[in-house]
């Protein structure tokens, strides 16, 4: 076994810096007697290299090298010492963040004298690097096993050994594919490199050595590099601009299918895609290829591997990393028991494993025939897979990098381009190109004869029709307000209702393009169409600057409206198993005249264009429309045209499917329970077989014929789906049977459903009334919550509310005392907190009183009496009671961020003349105008803590009722600024116990509001000690406690949070009271 770190200890004082200076003292023989394998590698969840994935076949190999040991009587085995590289310190996670993090462990182990005699990783290019830069690595003599660093910047190291095949080998393939020639393959020049913005590692490096300008690739080939989505669009859809059918990408069959889901020219058969995914075995454990590799090449690793890949990061993963670094461990012991078999003498002048042990030798391990060239760098045969016409994945080319040589394996392929490969250019088959020309020539000469003979014979059909006779609904009634769903986003269209030939009819806006002659073909093709499924069209109209089309209009809206309304139509009464039949029967009629027509397919049938007329009949439209309507991906679409852009008759059908599901079970379109998100279903479209719910195992007789129907209609085979002729006449026979059974006519069955209906329409009324009773009630409470009672009964009855003068109202202010201090020390939603929680309670005294709460402002709340109903001289005394009630309430108010520190309030109330109305239509107020008001808010101003101060007004009223409130001279002040007046401290009413505070008397004002600022301070303190710092402590505070904070570790304000920075207070914090 290796020593321990105690061991290491004592004999690396003889010891240098590895690689720096090799001290005489140092020999391989203590590698032999206890070899130590140090592994550098990423420590995280997400890597396929990670330390967490590699570390158990790293032991499994030196178990096995151990055995192997045994074996030949060697006298050492194999240690391993685990290093991880964590980037959790860093803002991303990956390689990017490992380049100086490599370099530290490294450092540390020379430090430590535990570097060994070889190092596994890293496996990321940026932190290899930096071990081997000349002007800043560490120069070590020590070999280093890597499966990675396949950056050209790691090319031709001292001590570098790649395991597998660096961006140097990927430049080699590039370079000499591109100019061999055979009976399938011509010369290439040219390349597009398309450079993903986001990449794996091997990608990254693989696709920046072939746009680095030192390459080969880039010097001896005409390349283009397109680094962005919008590019690579751009160049597939301009081929007139195009330099080169061919495109070179790093990336998995899915990146594929990505790039010709939002780009159908790449799925040309003269385009040429390149794909790099030399880490991959599907195209060897699974044969079957996808539509979208039709036109796709292939790079990757020879068929060797004696495992299969597992991408599962977290059970049993397995990759081409993990078993590179479990076969170099069994390359390192074979090179070491071929070192121990030399001579003592010769192991003991060997300061270190020599390099060249480790290159220009070829070995077998999981991964297969492992070559190492010369540099270190492992040679291998590469592979290049096509796709055949079957979708079945066939070798086609083998590429040997250490000799540079490329060997036909299929001489005959069945491929899209026919016999052989496409050029590079597009216009270099000089004679293809011509017979192209002329072909087009000969198709345009003759399009423009049937053109021109199809638009003599044609022209009086369709017609455009003039404004006069068509009249727009008035009274804002012509608007209507779709909502369509598209690519994920909820667009609003606007259509407008009108009047033509006396009947209400839809008018469309249409955008003219350039294709004046298709969109005019189309119209005819529209015009002609006169079914009783399908909604007419009756031509074009000039409104306004803007062409419309006027369609039939359906009364009863959409479908897919009508499905989700169960309370206008019931499951069981209305809608019932015959109606759903027959709403399918409907569609698949007009479908199949459709498909019978010019028109020939609708391309975008969905239940949101499938609607209802009065008579209960449902039509289609939107049929015809694809120079005016675009065509988009959702989850009606079938996956065919999700994959690739287009429409068919087969899609059709499975469009209908979708339909008929969203029929019998009345549910969002595709509902599925495993999905909700549309995208993601959208996804699994088209990558696997998916479809929405439909249980099979539970359906009655009669719900089973259907539902096999409906499934052999979305079946993923296009050609395996049925027509919509043999989909009427399954339909037509089920509705045989429904009728057969009950021995009834059509009429006898319609006239018993309606009476059925009739009978159930009394509990429909009576429910839809309750809930409409219902929701008047909650809309008066809400509005009597911001206006008063009879203000909102006169705005529903007249809609206007004229101001009013009342002679005599009572006015309430009340305000918190020391409210500014209390924010000073408060977060903002303490403040929140603490004004709700005291508003709150003081609204629910103002319910017991005949009294109006008008508005809080901040801290101060407003109430009135006597308005908008007048009260006699009720209004004072309910003001004084509610007063009395809230002062009682406060006085044992507790905050709930500072308890112990009571709340102060001071409360005014005058009573006079005063103005009244609503303000504004926006958010309208009910407000109070006078000198009444503004008298009453100086009352509370200037009153004192716990005190209702009351003008003699207010006390003249009360005088006049049978209540005997108990109140106190105050003395004379000027509460409305034009001389003293007497005024009154209002104290309880006899022969009730409001348990009021105890008030403050003038004297001793000063000192109480000191005493609450200090109070305040000391439950600051108490609740978070040490986290408050103030500038000065106040002078009424004790020198132990000022000592005491300074003891308790202060912090720097700027530690703390933003609002902590406020708690600093001196003698001046009564100023705020």
């Amino acid at each position: 076994m290796a020593p321990g770190r105690g061991g290491w200890g004592c004999w690396w004082g003889c010891w240098c810096v590895l690689g720096v200076v090799a001290a005489p003292c140092r020999g391989i023989r203590q590698c032999l007697h206890g070899i130590t394998i140090n592994v550098v590698l990423l420590e995280d969840g997400e890597s396929p290299w990670s330390l967490r994935f590699v570390k158990d076949k790293i032991l499994e190999a030196i178990e096995t090298d151990s055995i192997i040991n045994t074996g030949e009587g060697a006298g050492f085995n194999l240690t391993a010492k685990f290093g991880g590289i964590r980037p959790t310190f860093y803002r991303h996670s990956g390689c990017q963040n490992s380049a100086c993090e490599g370099v530290d462990v490294l450092k540390s182990l020379m430090e430590e004298g535990s570097l060994g005699c070889a190092v596994l990783g890293p496996t990321c290019t940026y932190a290899t690097f930096q071990m081997f830069d000349p002007e800043k690595g560490l120069k070590l003599s020590t070999p280093i096993m890597s499966a990675g660093s396949f950056g050209l910047s790691c090319d031709y190291t001292l001590n570098l050994q790649r395991l597998l095949p660096p961006a140097r080998k990927i430049d080699d393939f590039f370079v000499k594919f591109w100019e061999d020639y055979n009976l399938i393959k011509p010369v290439w020049t040219t390349a597009y490199v398309y450079k993903k913005q986001v990449n794996t590692e091997d990608c990254f490096w693989y696709i920046n050595a072939l746009d680095a300008d030192s390459s080969r690739f880039t010097q001896g080939i005409q390349r283009t590099v397109l680094r962005k989505p919008g590019d690579l669009k751009s160049v597939l859809s301009t081929p007139k601009n195009r330099t080169s059918n061919l495109f070179i990408m790093c990336g998995s069959p899915l990146d594929v299918a990505e790039v010709k889901s939002w780009c159908k020219e790449a799925d040309g058969s003269d385009i040429l895609f390149v794909l790099i995914d030399l880490f991959n075995d599907q195209y060897y454990t699974n044969r079957t290829s996808m539509p979208s590799m039709r036109n796709v090449l292939v790079l990757t690793m020879p068929n060797t591997r004696k495992y299969t890949i597992n991408t599962d990061l977290e059970n049993n993963t397995m990759n081409d990393y993990i078993a590179a670094y479990h076969d170099s461990v069994l390359l390192i012991g074979e090179v070491m028991r071929e070192l121990a078999k030399r001579p003592p003498s010769e192991i003991q002048q060997m300061e270190f494993v020599n390099v060249n042990h480790f290159r220009n030798i070829s070995f077998n391990g999981s991964a297969g025939n492992y070559k190492l060239d010369q540099h270190g760098d492992r040679d291998v045969n590469l592979s290049v897979i096509y796709t055949t016409t079957d979708n079945e994945y066939k070798h086609l080319f083998t590429f040997d990098t250490e000799l540079r040589e490329t060997t036909v394996m299929e001489t005959h392929p069945s491929f899209i381009w026919g016999t052989k490969l496409p050029h590079s250019r597009p216009d270099e088959d000089s004679t293809y190109y011509n017979v192209i020309v002329i072909g087009l020539s000969v198709t345009v000469v003759v399009v423009a004869t049937i053109a021109f003979i199809f638009y003599r014979q044609n022209k009086k059909r369709w017609f455009h029709i003039s404004s006069d006779l068509v009249t727009l609904l008035e009274n804002n009634q012509h608007v209507i307000s779709l909502k369509i769903e598209d690519e994920n986003k909820i667009k609003k269209f606007q259509i407008r209702r009108a009047l033509y030939d006396q009947k209400i009819v839809i008018l469309k806006q249409l955008e003219y393009s350039d294709e004046v002659f298709t969109q005019m073909k189309e119209l005819n093709a529209l015009k002609q169409i006169d079914y009783y499924n399908l909604t007419k069209f009756y031509g074009t109209v000039k409104i306004d600057r803007s062409v419309f089309g006027v369609f039939e209009y359906c009364e009863r809206g959409s479908l897919r409206y009508v499905l989700n309304d169960k309370v206008s139509y019931p499951e069981e009464t209305f809608m019932d198993w015959e109606f759903k039949i027959s709403v399918m029967y409907d569609i698949t009629k007009g479908m199949s005249y459709l498909h019978a027509s010019h028109i020939q397919v609708h391309g975008r049938l969905k239940s949101t264009n499938c609607v209802v007329d009065n008579r209960m009949v449902v039509k289609i439209t939107d049929f015809g429309c694809n120079s005016f309507l675009n065509l988009g991906k959702d989850l009606w679409t079938a996956p065919e045209h999700l994959r690739s852009q287009g429409t068919s008759q087969r899609g059709d059908v499975y469009s209908f499917a979708i339909i008929a599901h969203e029929i019998v079970l009345r549910k969002c379109t595709f509902y599925t329970e495993s999905c909700c998100d549309r995208a993601e279903k959208l996804d699994k479209v088209m990558t696997s077989y998916f479809r929405p719910d439909l249980d099979l195992d539970t359906a009655s007789e009669k719900e089973l014929e259907v539902y096999s129907l409906i499934n052999s209609c979305w079946d993923e085979d296009p050609e395996r789906r049925l027509d919509f002729k043999r989909i009427e006449n399954c339909l037509g026979k089920i509705i045989s049977k429904i009728h057969n059974q009950d021995n009834e006519s059509y009429m006898d069955n319609m006239i018993r459903r309606l009476q059925r209906y009739s009978r159930t329409l009394e509990h429909m009324v009576a429910e839809r009334t309750a809930l409409y009773k219902a929701e008047r009630e909650r809309s008066d409470r809400l509005s009597c919550m911001l206006l008063p009672g009879p203000v909102v009964r006169s705005l529903k009855e007249t809609g206007v509310v004229e101001p009013e003068l009342y002679e005599e109202v009572t006015v309430y202010f009340s305000d918190i005392v020391g409210f500014t201090t209390l924010c000073q020390y408060s977060t903002p939603m303490e403040v929140v907190d603490m004004l709700n929680d005291v508003y709150g309670a003081f609204d629910s005294i103002v319910d017991r009183h005949d009294v109006y709460k008008v508005e809080t402002i901040g801290d101060a709340y407003m109430v009135a009496s006597g308005l908008p109903k007048r009260s006699g001289n009720r209004h004072a005394v309910d003001v004084c009671r509610m007063a009395l009630d809230i002062l009682a309430f406060i006085c044992n108010f507790q905050l709930r961020h500072l308890p112990g520190i009571p709340v102060w309030i001071r409360i005014g109330v005058h009573s006079g003349p005063c103005a009244a109305g609503v303000v504004g239509k926006k958010m309208p107020r009910y407000c109070l105008f006078g000198d009444t008001v503004n008298t009453a808010s100086r009352m509370e101003s200037t009153g004192h803590p716990l005190r209702i101060h009351v003008s003699q007004p207010t006390i003249n009223i009360l005088q006049r009722t049978d209540c005997r409130f108990e109140y106190e001279v105050r003395g004379e002040s000027s509460p409305k600024g034009n001389g003293p007046e007497t005024t009154f401290w209002l104290t309880g009413e006899k022969g009730k116990d409001y348990d009021l505070p105890t008030p403050p008397t003038t004297e001793n004002i000063q000192r109480l509001q000191q005493d609450l600022a200090n109070m305040i301070l000391t439950c600051l303190e108490r609740r978070s000690r040490g986290s408050v710092r103030r500038r000065k402590p106040l002078s009424s505070q004790s020198k132990e406690d000022h000592d005491h904070e300074e003891e308790g570790g202060e912090e720097s304000e700027g530690d703390q949070p933003e609002y902590l920075h406020l708690a600093t207070v001196d003698n001046t914090l009564s100023t705020f009271l």
